[in-house]
């Protein structure tokens, strides 16, 4: 198994190797042979020092391994003219077409959890993200933002049904997975179908593709209602389908019901390719000091592994 290592910046650099000794024991002790790592520089501090986000040939490279591995990417101080920060990460998600981003919420015992009821301590639900359109298909990293000198821009919403038609075959199969290993095994399609066109074709194409899985319950909710349902009855949730700025948003909040995003695993799958990694930041006020807590990045190598 070939392994695409990014560590990237910040705390990206503490916690890789940690993540690498504990895939690499879990890997042992599956008796399968030990992952090769190809080691990519890239990030904020790359940049800097370069004026590149990645290294020369470096997305070839990424795209050439059995799996993508990148641990954290961005440093404040280090931005584009624009604003925007050191992203080389979006252009992956674009190049390799990783449309599924799957966000595991599931509360660990002796992690922190916000909420009082006792029913938080059951906890186990996905957010699929889509993960590269919606908004983010005029991120400033793909250059197709409409910038309209300093009086306006304009960023377009982009939803295509090839896309959308995988993402929800991959969630109703992930959904039907799930009930097999005793889920409920249901899909809820989140959107805001009532105001945007776009999201009423996202909503469509989920009800097209619901009749191929009989055996996965369905349900709906707008987005504004599914975040107030996420701290109101989180365990009532299984499954649930986004486009890609609700699924920023609302993987964020689920997070923070149990432990914050030092629990946000996360994997990028498309068709041929797969990208992990924690989904915190790079924190990096705390670099170097032996505070950062890595067992997101272990998480997220046990969802590689998967």
């Amino acid at each position: 198994m070939q392994i695409a290592m990014i560590r990237g910046d910040g705390i990206g650099v503490d916690v890789a190797d940690a993540t690498r000794a504990v895939v690499d024991a879990a890997v042992a002790r599956a008796k399968c042979p030990a992952p090769k790592y190809n080691d990519i520089h890239a990030g904020a501090g790359y940049f800097r020092e370069t004026g590149r986000d990645i290294e020369d040939g470096g997305e070839d490279r990424a795209g050439k391994a059995d799996a993508i591995f990148l641990v954290a990417i961005g440093l404040p101080s280090v931005r584009h003219a624009d604003g925007t920060e050191i992203s080389p990460h979006l252009r992956l998600r674009d190049r390799f077409q990783l449309y599924a981003g799957v966000r595991p919420v599931k509360a660990y015992p002796n992690a922190p959890q916000r909420l009082a009821d006792p029913r938080a301590a059951g906890i186990d639900m996905v957010i699929l993200r889509e993960s590269t359109e919606g908004p983010f298909y005029s991120a400033a990293a793909h250059g197709r933002s409409d910038i309209r000198g300093d009086t306006e821009v304009r960023d377009t919403l982009g939803i295509t049904r090839a896309t959308t038609e995988k993402l929800h075959h991959f969630g109703f199969r992930l959904a039907r997975r799930r009930k097999a290993r005793g889920r409920p095994g249901r899909l809820t399609c989140v959107d805001k179908a009532n105001v945007f066109a776009s999201m009423a074709f996202f909503r469509r194409i989920f009800d097209e593709v619901a009749p191929l899985y009989p055996d996965v319950g369905t349900s709906y909710n707008y987005v504004d209602a599914q975040a107030l349902n996420l701290i109101r009855n989180p365990w009532d949730y299984d499954v649930m389908v986004m486009e890609n700025m609700f699924g920023d948003i609302l993987s964020d909040l689920a997070g923070g019901l149990v432990g914050g995003m030092g629990m946000a695993a996360c994997g990028e799958i498309g068709d041929d390719h797969g990208l992990f990694q924690p989904a915190h930041g790079s924190a990096p006020d705390i670099m170097g000091q032996d505070k950062a807590n890595p067992l997101v990045a272990f998480l997220s190598g046990a969802l590689m592994l998967d």
